[in-house]
């Protein structure tokens, strides 16, 4: 196999999420619309946070940490991959199949564990519904992020990162054949269309990288799961990463608790998560799927020095591209969330709560994507037992903070907690990291750029307030409000290359050059 550029497969999953996520706001917009915030859309919301939750418990969380490091130095050494990957498929396929009978069986206890505030509500017994309906998609979903590992380690990224685009269009289907064919007012019945649509996705994304393994050299099929001794060992590395990925899921449990305990809170915090999930899709999930087994590679072949380049090189790009993402979320939450939002059953006063929380998220948001760069560190080494440690120590300071401060200050707490936990996962990720080596070391051209970075980000952010105050009239215009915030965001987008550029944040040149596809 050709040797794989770090930056040229960032690029090519990082375009590819971003088509995702901005399908993703078309979505949200037309569920904002039709459903507001009202007991349909959190219901459903709810419904379907429960196969997210576990899918990233199961898949994310644990098989593909454990087993992409894995699984790339098999490729790597010749050690028959293909079968390895089967066993690790049809293992995951049988354990997933009678979670899913389980999960469906006992929905009512699952909601209640997402949203005990829901209790004695039309919200609940909603939610129940939707969330049967919705719930094998864990199946699904976790099996196609193994055969993502599988298309990731071995250099081919396109067909992982367009899958998750398929759900969104699906989504989007649902709602106009639903409000075509029966009416938009008609919630309930709205719900249950988006509720069906979700199993309906998994089983397109799974298609779709299904196909794309078998081209790579591996149709991996369901078959009678054998506990082979590489499966044992993958289940000890996967247990840790297992826990530490429950852990985080809990720290997602108890910002949802707090919130259902607040009418509109689960929708607003929805809709707040969306709009800071762009940048840290397109960016944070773009670095650690190409990271991890760029890493894992390197240590495999022992070249410290190139795991050192592509760490620091990983964690530049990050922090240039979303450091600016973050001061404009905490800049301008207002009319981001006016225009994408504000319409049909989405009010004025949701956008406040929602431009809040998007404001609070903003805070967090390097931090999310910097946890991205540090876990591929461990996860390569075959270390999960360290990210579990300090997710529980993480996931304490989050309860402390979401549930303590709720009280006082209501349902912001629990963005509040969320993104100060992720500024102290970064610390403990940092510190743990540092008995590493080289490889984990940042190097002199990383801190010559992070303050220039920021500074180039601080000057967008002092553009944007004033442009914002003098455009305030033009957002309230519906003939004009999509391009003042277009012009807007081209504003901070130009103010902050052309800083960053001018006094060496970075060079443009390095972007134009990343962006070129490599011939694998």
């Amino acid at each position: 196999m050709k040797p794989i550029r770090l930056m040229s497969g960032f690029f090519t999953v990082g375009i590819w999420t971003l088509l995702s996520r901005v399908f993703g706001f078309v979505r949200d917009i037309m569920i904002a619309a039709y459903l507001g915030t009202g007991p349909v859309a959190e219901a459903f919301l709810v419904a379907f946070s429960l196969p997210n939750l576990f899918r990233r418990f199961f898949a994310e969380g644990a098989f593909n940490m454990a087993f992409v490091p894995m699984f790339s130095k098999k490729l790597e050494a010749g050690e028959d991959p293909k079968r390895f990957a089967q066993d690790a498929f049809v293992g995951l396929g049988s354990v997933l199949t009678a979670f899913t009978v389980i999960g469906v069986i006992f929905m009512p206890a699952l909601v209640t564990m997402m949203a005990s505030g829901f209790l004695g509500t039309e919200r609940f017994d909603l939610a129940v519904y939707y969330g049967r309906i919705a719930f094998p998609y864990i199946l699904f979903i976790s099996l196609s992020a193994l055969l993502s590992g599988v298309l990731n380690a071995t250099g081919r990224f396109t067909a992982a990162a367009a899958a998750p685009l398929l759900l969104n269009v699906i989504f989007v289907g649902a709602l106009l054949i639903t409000a075509f064919t029966v009416g938009s007012d008609d919630q309930t019945k709205m719900g249950e269309a988006l509720a069906v649509a979700v199993p309906i996705a998994g089983i397109a994304q799974l298609t779709l990288v299904w196909f794309a393994a078998k081209r790579a050299g591996f149709p991996l099929r369901f078959g009678r799961p054998k506990l082979t001794p590489e499966l044992k060992r993958l289940a000890i590395i996967a247990a840790p990463a297992a826990l530490a990925g429950g852990v985080v899921q809990i720290n997602l449990l108890v910002g949802r608790q707090v919130a259902s305990f607040f009418e509109g809170a689960v929708a607003w915090l929805n809709y707040a998560d969306r709009l800071y999930q762009l940048p840290l899709g397109v960016v944070g999930i773009a670095i650690g799927v190409v990271l991890l087994p760029d890493l894992s590679r390197r240590l495999r072949a022992d070249d410290e020095a190139g795991g050192r380049d592509a760490f620091n090189r990983a964690s530049e790009i990050s922090l240039a591209l979303t450091v600016p993402a973050a001061v404009a979320l905490m800049v301008i939450p207002l009319p981001l969330v006016s225009v994408l939002f504000e319409r049909g059953e989405f009010t004025s006063d949701d956008t406040a709560a929602t431009a809040l929380a998007v404001a609070v998220y903003g805070l967090g948001l390097p931090a999310f994507v910097m946890q991205k760069t540090f876990q591929p560190l461990f996860f390569a080494r075959e270390d999960t037992k360290r990210p579990f440690y300090y997710a529980l120590i993480a996931m304490v300071l989050n309860a402390a903070l979401a549930i303590g401060l709720s009280p006082v200050i209501g349902f912001i707490a629990a963005a509040i907690g969320t993104s100060l936990t992720g500024w102290a996962m970064v610390f403990l990720l940092w510190r743990g990291s540092r008995n590493m080596g080289n490889a984990a070391h940042f190097d002199a051209r990383f801190k010559s750029r992070v303050w220039r970075v920021v500074l180039a980000a601080l000057c967008m952010g002092l553009v944007l307030a004033t442009a914002a105050t003098i455009m305030k009239p033009f957002f309230g215009i519906a003939t004009v409000r999509y391009i003042a915030l277009l012009c807007l965001v081209m504003i901070g987008i130009v103010t902050y290359f052309a800083v960053g550029q001018m006094i060496g944040a970075f060079k443009l040149s390095e972007f134009r050059r990343n962006l070129r596809r490599q011939d694998r």
